[in-house]
């Protein structure tokens, strides 16, 4: 095992360094994006070239039902391969004992890459990027609140106590007083990115109570995908080691603003090594307009990706810090697109709209495929914004129902994403949907039961 061993990526050696590996977890992310696989003992893990898991794990919704998305054969729950991609090998630093985790691909048995699993479909995305000659480059930003342990669905979310005995207090944005409230959960949160061999390039507070941001250094988009699936997991073991939860709800608390994961975007060209953004003398190129003029005219339908629960769209509200249109701008953060301040080699596109609920490969890959449609196709965007977007309208769509009818007549992004994943992807939505529609819900209760 000890050559096996030494062939692992940095981080993992280092973890390693003088103990005994226990165990391993071969893990592959659903269309949630929760964990799916086995633990297996590390001697068998250095036999096995791969393991089965049956498709229907693509098949389940958020609450554990079935959608009816099994193909021409029907639901019979065929085995899939999946394949350790050693580079993901990483610890998992909360366990009792020693042990890694790795992510898996998953292939059919005739060795096709299975059109729906998550971390495919990104790959596919970035493969189109690739064939014209571009390498995506990406940095997402992950807020998420601590909260209260909360063991009643029927009970309100409230903010974790904090540090000094009180509760977390809203709007202290980027107060390291209200950071330091936390100062044990960072703390954990540190040591578990380093031992996985993370790079945080910084923690912040958000204006939420309880809210923080952390954000990750630019680059390969499935890299950063396959550390925001681990970071996800790693930030709920530390806030349960201190009595609260981690949750990446994207609206958990009413009247506080809710959690986005923005995406930062830029295109670097695989023969000069040059940011396209910018041209020679500096300025913004063609390709930089057309990159935001596919957010533009193709984020509405793929917001079901991007947003992908019913709760998803309680962060659309207008003066809640999350953006209600698709207005670009430079250095506001009141649009759904915003160009930071940079110079020319750094020049990127911002994509403020997608949620810290999707998937991590899926929200990545759906806003790369509305940049290399609009690249493609070369649209032009709207005007550059001024003024503050919140006096606008709104033109995104603003419940999940409405979401999902854009996302199923999308052509044009069901190509680029894989049809096949877009009829699964649709199919377990509307299910999800159509069992929220079923729940009655206290305001309902409440205004409607006697007076209506």
């Amino acid at each position: 095992m000890s050559d096996w061993i030494n062939t692992l990526p940095d981080a993992a050696r280092a973890y390693l360094d003088g103990r005994r590996l226990d165990e391993v977890e071969c893990i592959i992310s659903d269309l949630p994006g929760i964990a799916r696989g086995k633990a297996v003992p590390a001697s068998k893990f250095v036999r096995q070239d791969y393991f089965h898991l049956p498709d229907s794990i693509f098949y389940q919704t958020i609450t554990g039902d079935w959608g009816e998305a099994a193909d021409e054969d029907g639901f019979i729950e065929k085995d899939m391969i999946l394949k350790p991609d050693m580079s993901t090998a990483t610890a998992a630093p909360w366990t009792g004992d020693w042990t890694l985790q790795v992510i898996h691909d998953a292939y059919d048995r005739d060795g096709n890459a299975i059109p729906f699993s998550p971390r495919n479909v990104l790959k596919r995305v970035v493969e189109l990027y690739h064939k014209k000659g571009w390498k995506p480059v990406v940095a997402p930003e992950m807020e998420f609140f601590l909260v209260a342990r909360n063991l009643d669905p029927a009970h309100e979310i409230k903010p974790m106590m904090g540090r000094s005995g009180r509760p977390a207090a809203a709007r202290q944005a980027y107060s390291m007083t209200a950071v330091d409230e936390f100062g044990p959960v960072i703390d954990d949160i540190y040591d578990f990115a380093e031992a996985q061999g993370f790079e945080i390039d910084g923690i912040t507070q958000e204006g939420g109570a309880g809210q923080l941001e952390i954000n990750l250094r630019h680059g390969n988009p499935v890299k950063l995908a396959d550390e925001v699936f681990y970071f996800k997991r790693l930030i709920r073991e530390a806030a349960l080691r201190h009595d609260c939860f981690a949750t990446f709800m994207a609206k958990p608390i009413a009247d506080e603003p809710g959690s986005a994961m923005h995406i930062h975007h830029s295109l670097i060209d695989m023969e000069t090594g040059k940011n396209i953004f910018s041209g020679p003398q500096g300025g913004e190129t063609d390709a930089f307009y057309h990159f935001i003029a596919g957010l533009q005219t193709h984020m509405p339908a793929a917001l079901a990706v991007m947003a992908p629960y019913v709760n998803s769209y309680r962060r659309y509200v207008r003066d809640q810090a999350a953006p209600i249109n698709l207005e670009w701008a430079r250095d506001n953060r009141t649009t759904g697109i915003r160009v930071p301040l940079s110079g020319p080699e750094s020049r990127r596109v911002e994509n403020r709209i997608a949620g810290m609920d999707c998937n991590p490969y899926l929200g990545i890959a759906a806003s790369l495929a509305c940049g290399y449609l609009g690249l493609t196709q070369q649209d032009r965007p709207r005007r550059q914004f001024y003024g503050d977007a919140y006096e606008g309208d709104g033109d995104i769509p603003q419940v999940m129902g409405q979401a999902l009818d854009l996302f199923d007549q999308a052509e044009a992004l069901h190509k680029v994403l894989g049809p096949d994943f877009a009829r699964v992807y649709g199919i377990i939505k509307r299910s999800e949907y159509e069992e929220f529609l079923q729940v009655i819900s206290p305001w309902e209760r409440e205004h409607l039961l006697l007076n209506v």
